[in-house]
């Protein structure tokens, strides 16, 4: 067996081939339905070999079919084996067997059998109800199951995932509906509640010089010397981000790690200069596919980031501009729309270079007058790396800060964050990560900062100079990163799927929809624009 099958995929088919197929390329989710099964298996996932009446978590396999699995419990009869099933139904009100778990048992009793046992019965036992249902392993049940076999590597062995369910009731209890997102696919309002996955935990920032992260009894503990500055249950920790000189423990690592917890370092002024992630990536062959994307695609997804990101521009200019400024704002409408039909990529780093002048020229005028001599004084207009004054110094640790966001959804997606279609990966750019949040970094950026500074809660006492040049003080850092991580938490009305979700959520949902650009599961990408 070269490629087995386990058991559980196919029963994923049986449930919906969509799902195997997601489940084949590593996409896991956590829900409360899978937590609550894992909790009923405790019993029976330790094996336990001393008895010969009950044995407990069988590793079973069939040549033939190329199958493998593992039985919960397989108890001798004296006419031959029985197996159980432990099943948990926290949703379900009465303790009925579906037809994934039947299948699932019928192949298991299949695999005894091929392993030279003979085998009488199967049953499920529903932990929740306490009530054990009894199954019937008949020869329609074994055809069925073999059919069911053969689909599975049909399906697995595609280049892409099958079609998502439409107006289907088993979506609604799927803990694969916040990946697999079968209605955001139509690009349309959501008129089902399908209620989307919002990533559980928040991200830890070490922010503090000299400090370091370590783990104990479960624990993220963050010391400097002999101060205890944090302690977060590991449980709680969804991403961490390493700022300037402060060091991670190996063993809090191999834990991030194995919990498929992304880790971001990040410089004092905020620019990523690395990240690590698990090598249990999913959608391995999407991954592949994107470094070598049709051009047709490539130039859609371009013109939309651009095209996207010039219309937030003009917003946030309508918003907060404290002079009128509405011929600006009309002339970037106008190059937002040019930009959504530019023939190359070229012209749309055209477009996207005249309106970051019109855009950058009058960021000024968006500080309250109380503040605007403090931080408008030395803005020289935009500058990346290497710039001096403090307002592009706080910008750039934002632009830092979001960047980081970006390369941990497409992670999570399994997306390589630097092959991009817009930027380039040279000098190991992270392209893709600066491709994506190109539509984010006026409402999660610019805004972050700007409202920071005009409600006070980030002042010019919270930089310091040195030799001309402009440095966040550790204060300035935590105020920067409060903001922000505060502006993702808020739940905004997804402008194309219509339901609420926060902006968190949200950069990960558009890295899903160019996941689904990317592998043709879906016709176009739409991005976010704000209103």
């Amino acid at each position: 067996m070269a490629d087995p099958l386990p058991i559980s995929l196919v029963a994923h088919t049986v449930f919906c081939s969509r799902r195997a197929w997601l489940e084949a390329a590593g996409e896991t989710t956590p829900s409360f339905a899978i937590e609550h099964g894992v909790a009923a298996h405790g019993a029976v996932d330790a094996r336990r070999d001393d008895r010969r009446a009950a044995r407990r978590s069988v590793e079973v396999i069939h040549a033939q079919l190329g199958l493998v699995g593992r039985c919960d419990v397989v108890a001798d009869d004296g006419d031959g084996l029985r197996i159980v099933e432990y099943k948990s139904s926290p949703l379900r009100r009465r303790a009925e067997v579906t037809a994934a778990q039947r299948i699932q048992l019928t192949l298991q009793a299949m695999c005894l059998e091929d392993m030279g046992h003979r085998v009488t019965g199967g049953a499920v036992y529903f932990t929740n109800h306490h009530k054990e249902v009894s199954v019937a392993i008949d020869d329609a049940a074994r055809e069925e199951a073999r059919s069911y076999v053969d689909l599975t590597r049909v399906v697995v062995e595609a280049a892409c995932a099958p079609d998502p369910l439409r107006d289907d009731p088993r979506c609604r209890l799927c803990s694969h509906a916040g990946v697999c997102l079968p209605e955001e696919r139509r690009e349309t309002r959501i008129t089902h509640a399908i209620k989307v996955t919002e990533p559980d935990g928040e991200t830890l920032h070490v922010t503090t010089p000299g400090a370091r992260a370590s783990l104990s009894a479960g624990r993220v503990v963050v010391q400097r010397s002999e101060d205890k500055l944090a302690s977060v249950p590991i449980e709680l920790v969804a991403a961490l981000v390493v700022h300037g000189n402060v060091d991670v423990s190996s063993a809090l690592m191999r834990e991030l790690l194995w919990r498929g917890i992304p880790v971001t370092w990040c410089s004092g002024r905020g620019t990523v200069v690395g990240y690590a992630r698990s090598t249990r990536s999913p959608n391995g062959a999407a991954r592949v596919a994107q470094r070598n994307p049709p051009a047709d695609v490539a130039l859609a997804l371009a013109r939309e980031f651009i095209s996207t990101k010039i219309a937030n521009q003009a917003t946030q200019m309508r918003r907060s501009a404290r002079e009128p400024l509405q011929d600006k704002v009309d002339h970037l409408r106008r190059l937002s729309r040019q930009a959504a039909h530019a023939a190359t990529p070229l012209q749309v780093l055209g477009f996207e270079g005249e309106a970051a002048a019109v855009y950058f020229d009058r960021m000024a005028s968006m500080l309250a007058v109380p503040t605007r001599d403090t931080f408008a004084r030395r803005w020289p207009g935009r500058e990346g790396r290497g710039a001096l004054d403090p307002l592009n110094v706080s910008l750039n640790f934002a632009y830092g800060l979001l960047l980081g966001v970006c390369v941990r959804a497409l992670v999570i997606c399994g997306l390589d964050p630097h092959a991009g279609v817009l930027h380039s990966a040279g000098r190991n750019k992270p392209a893709m990560a600066l491709d994506l949040m190109e539509e984010f970094r006026v409402p999660l950026a610019d805004a972050v900062v700007i409202g920071a500074i005009n409600n006070g809660e980030f002042t010019s006492h919270m930089l310091t100079s040195v030799l001309g040049g402009t440095r966040l003080r550790d204060d300035g850092r935590r105020a920067l990163v409060g903001a922000f991580e505060r502006r993702l938490d808020q739940s905004i009305r997804h402008p194309v799927f219509g339901y609420p979700a926060t902006w968190r959520r949200t950069v990960e949902i558009q890295a899903r929809m160019v996941l689904g650009t990317l592998d043709g599961s879906q016709d176009r990408y739409v991005g976010v624009r704000l209103k």
